[in-house]
């Protein structure tokens, strides 16, 4: 753990929001050929999940809108985006489709949620802990704004706390960092750390995700503090 936090702290200044924000304006025209096939999978899963837990949804991070088809009529969702170029194309699908049980879809940090605390029975997050400055911060707000019984799902990147996959992946940083990716500060010890700390969180699920195994889903609950004391 003593590593995955000092490498935390040296974080390069140059991840911040801008450089988040300019990266996936980039991404936008061509994200959903990129992307769409590869995480494909991990997507229908966490989708999938939702839609048994139904009720309002919110995804931080719903980029092209590529989810909203696959949720079910029944569950409302509001989308949050960091870029601007990501949500005209989803605006564009919610036209497309007719999906009338999309309430809204907003550009908005994910470390700031302009939202009540206890807004939503799911915070979906795909592929997004890893992409924002301050994870923990992050998934902070994600827990605010669930409601006690709700459910956070993220799909996420999970990296090697030792061994050559780790070392691979600490080479591999100064690459992808200017795509928006981050590959080497995300052992499963680091969310086990913000879990541990998170009061009224606690795991409900976590399993690999393709491609090769590289990816989890991981759901959280939230508890009803004041039913469980």
């Amino acid at each position: 753990m003593a590593d995955i936090i000092k490498l935390d702290a040296n974080r390069p200044l140059d991840f911040d929001r801008e450089t988040v924000e300019q990266a996936y304006d980039r991404w936008a025209p061509v994200y959903d050929l990129v992307f769409g096939g590869v995480f494909k999978k991990g997507r229908n899963a966490a989708i999938e999940a939702t839609n048994k837990l139904g009720g309002r949804v919110l995804e931080v991070g719903v980029g092209t809108g590529i989810s909203l088809p696959l949720y079910a009529p029944h569950v409302r969702i509001f989308g949050t985006d960091i870029s601007e170029a990501m949500l005209d194309k989803a605006r564009k699908r919610v036209s497309e489709f007719g999906l009338k049980n999309v309430e809204g879809l907003a550009v908005m940090d994910a470390e700031k949620l302009e939202f009540p605390d206890n807004s939503f029975d799911v915070v979906m997050a795909q592929y997004v802990v890893t992409a924002v400055p301050n994870p923990e911060v992050a998934l902070d707000e994600f827990a605010r704004v669930l409601r006690p019984g709700g459910e956070l799902i993220i799909l996420t990147r999970v990296s090697a706390d030792e061994g050559i996959r780790r070392f691979i992946e600490q080479k591999l940083q100064p690459v992808v960092r200017p795509l928006g990716f981050r590959t080497a500060e995300f052992a499963w010890s680091r969310y086990a750390k913000w879990l541990s700390g998170a009061r009224g969180m606690e795991l409900a699920e976590r399993r690999l995700i393709p491609p090769l195994g590289h990816f989890s889903l991981v759901r959280f609950r939230k508890v009803d503090v004041a039913k469980a004391a």
